[in-house]
């Protein structure tokens, strides 16, 4: 009866606690029972393997969140999660658009390497365009490894069936699967009715009702709350099953259209600038909804346990209420602000809090780290084009000082380019010449410092170039006249790019849809 009693303790801790040491067993002198099938060992790993929730924002500026320096914009649940973590000051995204950069972090290769250097067109809802399936997802890695594994909020990686999440390891699906939404569904939904109504076949995606695994859904709130609902739903649902969880909660929030409550916009009347103001709100609508997520998992006991991870997928639009101070440029750009952004990581117990780590980590880091805390392999043949970075986080030894982390964007003609080693940094933009610059020193990229370190500039520039060799034929292109160029072999123009010695001025510019 003792040992009864024992083993109904043991039960009622498990199932309110999060972190529940792997001695505890021996601590009290006994042997765990364990279900037919199943070793005491692989209880215990799947114990210790953590939730994990990635937080996405969609151009989100390098300083519109309170960690990273905002005075304008009011974050506090997003403040509070980053000091009691590592917030990383030099984090980068594989490229400077939403499309190639999600591509890439859900992949874990640069998207110049897998064919998806292009935004998907039309709002990325054409039916036989998406990410290569032949490239397995972190989803399909930690679906295996026995997780959980919801999506929500944004896409834009392929809609049809074989790129559809719930095709790409994702259990759960909720959200919409093109590259931008309207906020208000009142707004969208009679909008929508219209064009149907009209008889309009080529509806935006941006107007067309969510859908719950290739459902249409009712939503009726507004959209960055109705996202954050959804998380909060499937976390307390999370704390009733034998699997921990991965969540992928992609806000299209403070992404255009600049659509905020009356109620958020009144905590930013300080704020003249009316872009500035309704960006400024939309961003604390996502910070309030991360509150609501953190309650849940504490009131569920599975906050403990849960890793959180919180980035933008490129830098913040200027042209759109965004910040990126200190850094040079905006979203599209290879100046920092088009692709270094905000992030931290939080994880009690594993992660110090007020950790503040400058190590250059890109979101390519993030699909060898999930692995490896899920005790999940990589499926054979699997490429990763970043690193296993948990031991930076924890404050233990770097995994190298010396890799380079690349970004290029292909314009009509010509491209944009930035590679950063360590404290060095060289960047191409447009018809400027190569650039070098301490980027540890110079965030802002103000000091130009090829004239005294030439045989540096010119070796990182080679490097780049070696580097592009791996790149593939994209497998769509914005434009008719992009594809005459990628056929001709014009474009790319790396040989022009990667002069150093004169300046190559690119042929004329045609207009990119974005």
């Amino acid at each position: 009866m003792l040992s009864v009693l024992f083993y109904l303790l043991i039960a009622y801790f498990e199932s309110n606690m999060t972190i529940i040491s792997k001695y505890k067993y021996a601590l009290l002198g006994l042997t765990p029972l364990v279900p037919s099938g199943v070793s005491a060992n692989s209880s215990i790993e799947k114990s210790e393997q953590p939730n994990i929730l990635l937080v996405l924002c969609d151009d989100l500026g390098y300083n519109d969140v309170g960690f990273n320096g905002s005075t304008d914009i009011k974050t506090p649940h997003l403040d509070r999660l980053a000091k009691n973590g590592a917030i990383c000051t030099s984090a980068y995204v594989a490229h400077p658009f939403s499309g190639p950069s999600r591509a890439s972090l859900m992949s874990g290769r640069y998207p110049h390497c897998i064919g998806t250097p292009y935004n998907l067109p039309e709002h990325g809802i054409e039916p036989n365009t998406g990410v290569p399936s032949n490239e397995p997802f972190i989803s399909d890695v930690l679906q295996k490894a026995g997780y959980f594994t919801s999506a929500i909020g944004k896409w834009h990686l392929g809609s049809s069936n074989q790129y559809h999440p719930n095709s790409r390891g994702f259990d759960d699906f909720y959200g919409f699967l093109g590259g931008g939404h309207m906020y208000f569904p009142e707004q969208y939904k009679k909008m929508y009715g219209q064009q149907v109504k009209n008889g309009n076949k080529h509806i935006s995606g941006y107007l067309k009702p969510l859908e719950h695994n290739k459902k249409q859904t009712v939503e009726t709130d507004y959209l960055t709350d109705e996202l954050s609902q959804k998380a909060v739903k499937i976390i307390k649902e999370s704390a009733g099953r034998d699997t921990p969880f991965f969540m992928y909660l992609a806000y299209n929030a403070p992404h255009t259209p600049l659509e905020a409550t009356e109620k958020d916009m009144n905590e930013f009347l300080c704020i003249r600038d009316k872009d500035r103001r309704t960006y400024a709100a939309m961003v604390y609508a996502v910070d309030r909804g991360v509150g609501e997520i953190v309650k849940a998992l504490k009131e569920t006991g599975q906050f403990e346990n849960t890793l959180i991870v919180f980035l933008s997928d490129n830098g913040g639009d200027f042209d759109h209420g965004a910040n990126n101070y200190p850094l040079k440029g905006t979203k599209g750009d290879s100046w920092e602000g088009g692709f270094r952004v905000p992030m931290f990581w939080h994880w009690p117990a594993h992660i110090a809090p007020k950790s503040i780590i400058d190590y250059p980590m890109t979101s390519l880091d993030l699909f060898p780290t999930f692995t490896k805390l899920a005790n999940a392999e990589l499926p054979v043949g699997k490429v990763v084009d970043g690193l296993d970075i948990m031991s930076v986080l924890k404050g233990e030894k770097r995994p190298t000082d010396d890799r380079v982390i690349y970004v290029i964007r292909h314009r009509e003609g010509y491209n944009d380019v930035s590679a950063r080693r360590g404290d060095w940094k060289i960047v191409r933009m447009g018809n400027e010449p190569w650039q070098l610059f301490n980027i540890t020193d110079d965030k802002g990229e103000h000091k130009n410092l090829s004239g005294r370190f030439p045989e540096r500039l010119k070796s990182m520039v080679e490097e780049t170039r070696k580097w592009t060799q791996t790149h593939v034929k994209p497998l769509w292109v914005y434009s008719q006249k992009d594809e005459e160029l990628w056929n001709s072999g014009e474009l790319p123009d790396y040989k022009a790019t990667f002069e150093v010695d004169k300046l190559v001025l690119p042929p004329q510019k045609w207009q990119i849809v974005k």
